[in-house]
C-alpha cells in the first residue's frame, strides 16, 4: 500500500482555483450569457474496510468537478465536467449555453441578489488533515473490530470495521464578482458485528464516530466496545402487541424527526404546496418548550459555512421560538416563487440546534416509566404533504422506569405535527456529529403496532 495515499497532501489551494473559475465565467460572458455562476471542487481521500482482521477493501478517491450555470435573461442552462483542460471547459460552456437557448423563460431564475452575498468569511476551523497512511488505518480498523468481538462470546460474526478520511477544497464564483472559498475534512470510523443466542437467533448492531478533526474522535477500542455492547443487548428481542405508549427516540434516531421538519419548511416544498406546514408561519408547531436555532458559525461543526450554495451570507436565526414557527428555509429561486427574500439557505440548514432540558438519557427512561425506546428505524414512512408518519422500529421496552427487554419488528405511527406537539422533553445527551444537534426525544401517546 503506497504512502502516496496520505490525504494530508495533494490538493490545490483555493487561490490556485480562482484563475480557472474566472476563465469559465469569462467564457460564458463571451458566449452571450447575461449572468453566470461556477463551482469548482477537488477532493481526495481513502476508505479502508477490514473484516475478521483481514483487509476487505481499500478504496482511494480523488475527484474534481466543475459545475456551471448560465443565464440568458431568464433562461437557464447548466453543465458539469471533470475535464478541466481548456477544451473541457469550452465544451462545458458551450453545452450550458446551448441548453439555455432552448429552455423556457422562468421569471424566478437568476443569480442571488448581489446585496445579499457574503462579505465576511471567518475561519471556522473546518480543515484538519489527518496524517495517516493506509497501513495505519488498517491497524486502527483491526483494533476497533477486535474490541467489538471481545465483548462477548456470543458475538460470532463481523460485518467489519471501516475507516474513512476525506479532504476537499472548493470555490464558488459568479458574475456579480463574488468569490467564496471553502476547505474542509471529514473522518470517520465505524464497526458492525453480529451476535447469536443459544437458539441461533441473531442480532446486529453498530457504532461509529466521526468529525472534522480525527484527534477529537473516540478511540477505536471504545467504538468497537460500544458496537459489541449494543449488539449483545439486542439478543432475546421480542415483538410487541399493538398499543399506545410513550416513545423515546435516542439522539441518532431523533434527528430524523427534525429532518422531516426541515424538509417541510424548505422552499421547494412550500412553493409546490407539498408541505404539511403550509400556512403555519407564526403558529405553534412544536411543544412550547422547544426552540430551534440555526448556528452556521460553530467551529469545526459538520455544516458550518459563511455562505450558502449561491453565495448568500448565512446567519444565526431562531427558526422555532418556544414552539412557534418563525421562518422558512429559502434560496433565491424558491424565495422569488413565494414573493419573499432568500434566507441564505440554498442547500439546506447550517447546524440546527435543538433546545433541551436538564435530564440525561437514563433520567428520561425513568421519567417515561413505561414505553418504547427507539434505537433503530426502518423505511421512509413520512409523508411530507400530510405529515402522516409510520416507520419500522427496533429498540427496548421499558417498565417501571427500567429497560425490561429488547424489541424488534415494531411499527410506530402518528402525524408529525401532532408528534411535535406531544414532545414531553428533550434530553441533554446531545449528539454533535450531525448538522442536526439534538438529544433524546420523549414523545407521549404514539401508536405502536405489533402482533
Amino acid at each position: 500500500m503506497s504512502s502516496a495515499l496520505n490525504v494530508a497532501d495533494g490538493l490545490p489551494l483555493s487561490a490556485d482555483l480562482e484563475p480557472l473559475v474566472q476563465r469559465v465565467l469569462d467564457a460564458a460572458r463571451s458566449s452571450g450569457a447575461t449572468q453566470a455562476e461556477a463551482g469548482l471542487s477537488h477532493s481526495r481521500g481513502f476508505t479502508v474496510s477490514v473484516r475478521k482482521g483481514e483487509v476487505e477493501s481499500l478504496e482511494f478517491q480523488r475527484d474534481r468537478d466543475l459545475s456551471l450555470t448560465v443565464y440568458f435573461g431568464r433562461r437557464k442552462g447548466s453543465a458539469s465536467t471533470g475535464d478541466l483542460s481548456d477544451a473541457g471547459i469550452r465544451q462545458a460552456v458551450e453545452a450550458a449555453c446551448a441548453i439555455a437557448q432552448v429552455t423556457e423563460e422562468d421569471p424566478c431564475s437568476g443569480l442571488a441578489d448581489p446585496a445579499r452575498l457574503a462579505t465576511v468569511f471567518p475561519d471556522l476551523q473546518l480543515d484538519h488533515p489527518w496524517d495517516i497512511r493506509p497501513e495505519q488505518a488498517v491497524e486502527l480498523a483491526r483494533a476497533c473490530e477486535a474490541a467489538a468481538m471481545a465483548v462477548d462470546a456470543r458475538i460470532t460474526q463481523s460485518e467489519g470495521a471501516s475507516l474513512s478520511t476525506q479532504r476537499g477544497v472548493s470555490l464558488y464564483a459568479n458574475s456579480h464578482g463574488f468569490i467564496g472559498r471553502r476547505s474542509g475534512t471529514q473522518h470517520s470510523l465505524s464497526c458492525a458485528v453480529i451476535a447469536s443466542d443459544a437458539n441461533g437467533n441473531m442480532q446486529r448492531d453498530y457504532w461509529y464516530d466521526g468529525g472534522r478533526d480525527a484527534l477529537a474522535m473516540t478511540t477505536p477500542e471504545a467504538i468497537g466496545r460500544r458496537a459489541g455492547e449494543r449488539t449483545v443487548a439486542r439478543l432475546g428481542a421480542r415483538r410487541l402487541s399493538t398499543r399506545t405508549a410513550p416513545v423515546l427516540y435516542v439522539p441518532q434516531m431523533a434527528r430524523s424527526l427534525f429532518g422531516h421538519f426541515i424538509g417541510a419548511i424548505s422552499g421547494g416544498s412550500l412553493y409546490r404546496r407539498a408541505s404539511f406546514l403550509l400556512d403555519h408561519l407564526d403558529q405553534p408547531v412544536f411543544a412550547p418548550q422547544i426552540t430551534l436555532e440555526q448556528k452556521p458559525f460553530l467551529l469545526r461543526a459538520s455544516s458550518s459555512a459563511a455562505f450558502d450554495q449561491e453565495g448568500v451570507a448565512t446567519s444565526e436565526r431562531t427558526i422555532v421560538e418556544q414552539g412557534v414557527l418563525r421562518g422558512w428555509l429559502l434560496g433565491s429561486y424558491s424565495a422569488r416563487k413565494l414573493g419573499l427574500e432568500s434566507t441564505g439557505n440554498a442547500g439546506g440548514v447550517f447546524n440546527l440546534l435543538v433546545s433541551h432540558g436538564a435530564h440525561d438519557y437514563e433520567q428520561l427512561i425513568r421519567e417515561m416509566g413505561t414505553g418504547l425506546i427507539v434505537t433503530e428505524l426502518m423505511g421512509q414512512g413520512a409523508n411530507g404533504v400530510t405529515g402522516d408518519y409510520s416507520r419500522g422500529a427496533a429498540g427496548f421496552w421499558v417498565e417501571n422506569g427500567e429497560i425490561a427487554y429488547p424489541v424488534e419488528n415494531a411499527t410506530i405511527a402518528g402525524n408529525l405535527l401532532d408528534m411535535y406537539g406531544r414532545i414531553r422533553e428533550i434530553g441533554c445527551d446531545v449528539d454533535t456529529r450531525s448538522n442536526i444537534r439534538c438529544g433524546s426525544v420523549l414523545i407521549d401517546g404514539m401508536t405502536i403496532a405489533g402482533d
